[in-house]
């Protein structure tokens, strides 16, 4: 009744076969994201800092660099001169975000130092918001 099949088949399956394109591990994907989001930071950061001197700022903005470096295997980030012109209230609430972003991930990795540096972006960028309440009413 049924005949047997006598070609190969055009379905294969992937165990086995080398593939000719490189695959990066869970980790590596997350360090690359995690970078990703510090590098954000440093650049909204660094034009926070354009807006008026800071030491908090100065040493966030060494911190993230240090961490965005360590994370690209030692390559730093590049940084730009940032313009003077910019709302500060929306530059806040943007490094905010992208602290708590930068959070999420450095969780996932169990990457401690990030994850504080993240946390203490996010309080730091909360309380320059609630100092002026006309910025807050932006949100």
């Amino acid at each position: 009744m049924y005949e047997p099949i006598r070609t190969k088949s055009v379905h294969s399956t992937m165990a086995g076969t080398t593939s000719d394109f490189p695959h990066r591990s869970r980790e590596e994907e997350l360090d690359i994201q995690l970078a990703g989001h510090l590098a954000a930071l440093l650049a909204v950061t660094d034009e926070l800092r354009a807006l008026g001197p800071s030491a908090d700022l100065e040493t966030a903005a060494e911190r993230l660099a240090a961490q965005v470096a360590r994370l690209r295997g030692g390559r730093t980030p590049l940084r730009a001169a940032p313009a003077a012109a910019g709302d500060p209230g929306a530059l806040h609430r943007r490094a905010h975000a992208l602290a708590g972003r930068a959070l999420v991930v450095a969780a996932s990795r169990a990457d401690t130092a990030v994850a504080i540096l993240s946390a203490e972006r996010m309080d730091a960028h909360a309380a320059a918001l609630s100092a002026d309440p006309k910025e807050l009413s932006t949100a």
